[in-house]
């Protein structure tokens, strides 16, 4: 083992994919990175079409009128607006979710199916959203100079929320969760929670089939909700033991390091300047705009608000890249140091080239890239393994 190599285990694991699909992988990463664009393109769009009409001053008017009454008023405007920011953007939706990943290969769903779950999820959305937002605007009601401090301290607590109850309520609604079958798999994922400090009793394999065909795992949920979920996908590409451990092993990094809570930290970071940036920049881009609204606790200047979130956070794209490949990596150093499973993890990487390439260049990688990227991450994996020759447990590529 002395003269292993890991620049060349590296390469060869590389190497098992065709040039085709390599390339392949370039074209729908790269394309996706427009997307963001694109995207952001089609909600300025749809929020101005909307701010245009007037119907949401219009209904605010109606409802709010001699009575008084802000808080109906907000929460029929803030409903209003998502569902027709919803069915507004649904072609694009359509585009980006379904069709582009069909041509890819990688969408499993009818387009009926699609649909269906897409209304499903703006239902949530907008029911979750739609609280936060009526939230909002009361704070700005209450402490008109100071309610963005306010308000990142309840975003924290919406999220914080939705992470507890997502495992429990919102994945159920989509994929159906069968406790592992007693076997090997079962037995190194349990032995694995319990070297890792993270909860062995609700260890699941789910149909993530039904939507694609993306090889994944997950650790959701805090505390008491907290699970294992293997995709049946693994299984369909071939996955062994070393690479469930090696798979495994990362995402309980993410419980055992606490990502979600430095992710919640860093959100609060962000809503503070994105609810800050709101307080200045409304009333200049309101009278930009030619918006009825003329202050920001009119809850029919909406549209403008979310102009200046969906601009805030593409901007931050970059930032919130950077904060999340730090986590990738850090969640790869605790599966090597607990799993000790450089190939089996190195095996399962390369199966996720299909939907993210594997050699961008720094600038990329920078700016567009949410997880280190797979050569960097299978080169960390093989240098480990020389580094820990005796103790490793896959075999050479």
């Amino acid at each position: 083992m002395s003269s292993f190599d890991p620049a060349a285990a590296t390469d060869a694991y590389l190497s098992a994919l065709s040039p085709g699909a390599h390339l392949k992988a370039i074209h729908y990463t790269q394309g996706g990175h427009w997307l963001l664009l694109w995207g952001w393109l089609v909600s300025v769009a749809v929020a101005f079409l909307i701010l245009r009409t007037g119907v949401l001053h219009r209904l605010r008017i109606r409802i709010d009128g001699a009575r008084r009454r802000p808080l109906a008023a907000s929460a029929a405007v803030v409903f209003v607006f998502l569902a027709l920011d919803w069915l507004l953007t649904l072609p694009w939706s359509a585009y980006a979710e379904w069709w582009r990943e069909r041509q890819y290969g990688l969408n499993t769903q009818s387009f009926a199916a699609w649909l269906g779950e897409a209304a499903l999820s703006g239902v949530l959305s907008t029911l979750g959203l739609g609280l936060f937002l009526v939230v909002l605007y009361a704070l700005i009601r209450r402490a008109p100079r100071s309610w963005w401090a306010w308000a990142s301290g309840v975003a924290v607590v919406f999220i914080v929320f939705g992470l507890l109850i997502a495992p429990i309520v919102v994945e159920p609604l989509f994929n159906t969760f069968t406790p592992a079958p007693p076997g090997p798999v079962r037995d190194a994922v349990a032995a694995l929670a319990r070297t890792a400090h993270v909860p062995s009793d609700k260890i699941y394999i789910y149909n993530g089939s039904k939507q694609s065909n993306r090889y994944t795992a997950n650790v959701a949920g805090l505390f008491g909700s907290a699970r294992v979920a293997m995709s049946d996908v693994m299984f369909q590409k071939g996955a062994d033991l070393a690479e469930v451990r090696g798979v495994v092993g990362h995402e309980m990094g993410h419980y055992a390091r606490g990502h979600v809570i430095w992710g919640a930290l860093w959100a609060a970071m962000q809503a503070v300047l994105i609810f800050l940036l709101i307080q200045r920049l409304f009333p200049w881009l309101a009278g930009l705009l030619r918006a009825d609204a003329v202050s920001v606790a009119d809850p029919a200047g909406l549209p403008v608000v979310v102009i200046i979130v969906v601009t805030v956070q593409l901007l931050l794209t970059p930032f919130d890249d950077t904060v999340s490949r730090w986590q990738e990596a850090d969640a790869d150093h605790f599966s090597l140091v607990v799993a000790n499973e450089p190939d089996g993890l190195s095996k399962a990487l390369v199966k996720t080239i299909e939907y993210r390439a594997d050699s961008p260049s720094a600038l990329e990688e920078l700016v567009f890239y949410d997880h280190p990227s797979v050569r960097r991450r299978v080169r960390t994996a093989m240098d480990w393994k020389a580094a820990h020759a005796t103790a490793a447990k896959g075999a050479t590529p």
